[in-house]
């Protein structure tokens, strides 16, 4: 969701039509449900927003502190074959320039007949998205994501289009990091719970706004394109909690282990800042700007429940236990980028964690139109996911 600096040049927008144009088509990466791809004539199922929807992370299977063997198993970009590695075999040509939209994204992962586009991209904010005409800005080097959703639907049927935004605008990312930092510091260590909670206040009436605006724009180039209100589904998602709450920590004591070895390296209070406050926030703001924007609301907050980084209910992967959706977390561990991975990959699902959110999304369009929230079901695999309605 959060962070995403470009690593090379840009892309040209020429380009990253031909990246879409061979999403829809089906030429693009294969989805993780391992269904084949939807007929011509199916309908579209659009992503539009930032990296919780891209894709970002979905390189990993779970987490890991071994280095032999592609990370035990956990890094999909590995080649077993030539033993080398290459996130290009799991986030395609969206990798040169940091928009990670993943072969298991949220839209590849669902299990509907249907052609699947996916325009999001990380790092995004709503401006990312916005038309031009209403301060929308191309974003590492592609046009606004409601510009080429406009072209890209002209003349297709549309099933939905499902909507991620608001924590790259909140800053996220740099609140998390901020927290980090507080931990990790030699001396005069405390919480960052206290001053970021004034912060995020004061930035959530932004964030609301930032989406109804989305959420209008979207259905603006929707119209333009030929197709009506009420002709398809409009979602708009929250966010699944990144960490546990405190009581439910692998690594007890507010020990350096939380960094070498858990990568959560965070105090037991803003862990349960976090879990219990800073993401429901989040959560009920966008619930207020899907009303006003007239759009269904998916709740994703409690879907990765015990499936967090550091959750005493999940383990690593090592070579005597290979990583599985039952077992291995659902989120990547915040990481330097100088080991393993990339930085920008920390703390968003992995490809356990995409693939579950690909079964809640599923689930969401197979019931009629509403608002809904998706958890998991424990001791099970990304396939088990409940819905149950909101209200």
């Amino acid at each position: 969701m959060m962070t995403s600096p470009s690593r090379r040049s840009r892309a040209l927008a020429a380009a990253a039509a031909a990246v879409c144009v061979a999403t829809i088509t089906g030429t693009g990466p294969a989805s993780a449900s391992g269904s084949a791809p939807a007929a011509a004539e199916a309908p579209l199922l659009v992503s539009v927003g930032d990296s919780f929807i891209s894709g970002e992370a979905g390189r990993w299977a779970g987490n890991s502190n071994e280095s032999g063997k592609g990370r035990a198993g956990t890094d999909r970009a590995w080649d077993v074959a030539t033993g080398t590695t290459d996130p290009h075999r799991v986030y395609g040509a969206s990798y040169d320039d940091g928009c990670n939209r993943s072969d298991v994204a949220e839209v590849r992962s669902v299990t509907l007949d249907v052609r699947r586009l996916n325009l999001a991209c990380s790092g995004a904010t709503s401006t990312a998205v916005l038309l031009p005409e209403n301060g929308g800005e191309p974003f590492k080097g592609e046009p606004s994501q409601a510009g080429q959703l406009r072209d890209a639907v002209d003349g297709q049927q549309v099933r939905a289009v499902v909507v991620s935004i608001g924590g790259n605008d909140l800053g996220f990312s740099g609140i998390i990091t901020d927290c980090a930092k507080k931990f990790l510091k030699p001396f005069g260590k405390s919480p960052c719970a206290p001053d970021a909670s004034g912060k995020v206040a004061e930035r959530l009436p932004a964030v609301r706004q930032a989406a109804v605006d989305t959420l209008t724009d979207v259905r603006t180039a929707l119209r333009r394109a030929g197709h009506p209100d009420g002709s398809y589904r409009l979602v708009l998602q929250s966010y699944p909690s990144p960490l546990p709450d405190a009581a439910r920590v692998r690594y007890p004591g507010e020990k350096y282990d939380r960094l070498t070895t858990g990568g959560c390296p965070f105090f037991d209070r803003d862990l349960t800042w976090a879990h219990d406050d800073l993401v429901p926030a989040i959560s009920a703001v966008l619930a207020e700007a899907a009303e006003e924007g007239g759009a269904e609301f998916l709740d994703l907050s409690r879907s990765f429940e015990g499936r967090e980084v550091c959750s005493a209910t999940t383990r690593h992967a090592d070579l005597a236990h290979p990583p599985s959706g039952r077992t291995s977390e659902w989120v990547r561990f915040a990481t330097s980028g100088l080991g393993q991975g990339e930085r920008q990959e920390s703390l968003h699902p992995n490809s356990f964690g995409q693939q579950a959110l690909g079964t809640c999304l599923t689930l969401q369009l197979r019931r009629p139109a509403g608002d809904h929230r998706c958890t998991n079901t424990a001791g099970e695999g990304p396939e088990e996911m409940n819905l149950s309605p909101l209200g």
